[in-house]
């Protein structure tokens, strides 16, 4: 092993860091929570949207389109997820330059399917702003403080790990600690806060396998007790730098799975 001077381990956290960012914008943008924005062409006038796919349950989630022209009216096609309701239809309401739809407040994990389409007085034609219909999911409101400790441990072991994957590569010295400090966080922020934000989020502690499918759970677990291992074989030999290295690829490939990826839903044929 070698000792990695000052000036090459400020670079390396620095590295570290760039690529956990990465990661954390990955994660905001591809889970399948995050809004649907963008905007849309409809009779020489472009529209805005914001289509919501999380809330807080006690709260209706606000839709909304901004068009100026007030000529263009939407109207939206909704029902439960998983449920054996008939689609409902309702024209947003125009509140100045916006038009608005509210979609019901659902119980924890209660989803919601609707299909926005844009009509104009003298054109009877539907024309659907998405391909398909968005899913938004309800979820119980988690403390922020727990949040925050939660997002900060989690990304922290990401940073961490990394750190640790380029100590390795280099046969660094610091690589045993930084595994340990690897392991504490991941296992703080998954498997002791995770569980405490999914029993607020969705009245469960644990919905991975072997209780349910949910991909967030899963991939937790998978990464803690990989880098566990690696732990375990670095300590019986410190020359041996592999388990390190393929822990943290195993943990990078989990990561790329969205955040909520098969995640807690309300099957309300079944209430």
């Amino acid at each position: 092993m070698m000792k990695i001077n000052k000036k090459k381990s400020i670079l390396l956290w620095v590295i570290a860091f760039i690529l956990m960012a990465i990661v954390a914008i990955y994660q905001r943008v591809s889970g399948p929570t995050n809004p649907i924005r963008g905007s849309i062409n409809y009779e020489n006038t472009e529209l805005r949207y914001k289509f919501l796919r999380s809330n807080n349950t006690g709260e209706d989630a606000k839709i909304y389109i901004i068009s100026s022209n007030k000529e263009i009216n939407a109207f939206a096609e909704y029902k439960r997820f998983k449920s054996y309701d008939s689609i409902s239809t309702l024209q947003l309401t125009r509140s100045g330059d916006s038009l608005l739809f509210f979609v019901p407040s659902q119980a924890p994990a209660g989803k919601v399917q609707y299909h926005i389409y844009l009509q104009t007085n003298n054109i009877s034609k539907k024309q659907y702003i998405t391909e398909d219909p968005v899913l938004i999911r309800f979820k119980g409101a988690v403390p922020d403080w727990i949040l925050i400790i939660h997002v900060v441990l989690m990304f922290g072991a990401m940073l961490l790990a990394a750190r640790t994957f380029f100590e390795a590569l280099y046969k660094g010295d610091k690589a045993y600690i930084l595994t340990i400090y690897t392991c504490i966080f991941l296992a703080l922020g998954g498997i002791l806060l995770g569980p405490i934000v999914q029993k607020y989020a969705f009245g469960a502690y644990w919905t991975g396998w072997p209780f349910g499918t949910d991909l967030t759970d899963n991939k937790t677990i998978v990464s803690l007790l990989f880098w566990l291992f690696a732990l375990y074989k670095f300590k019986k030999n410190r020359t041996d730098f592999k388990w390190i290295i393929i822990a943290f690829i195993l943990m990078m490939v989990v990561y790329l799975i969205p955040h909520s990826m098969l995640g807690s839903e309300l099957d309300y044929t079944k209430q």
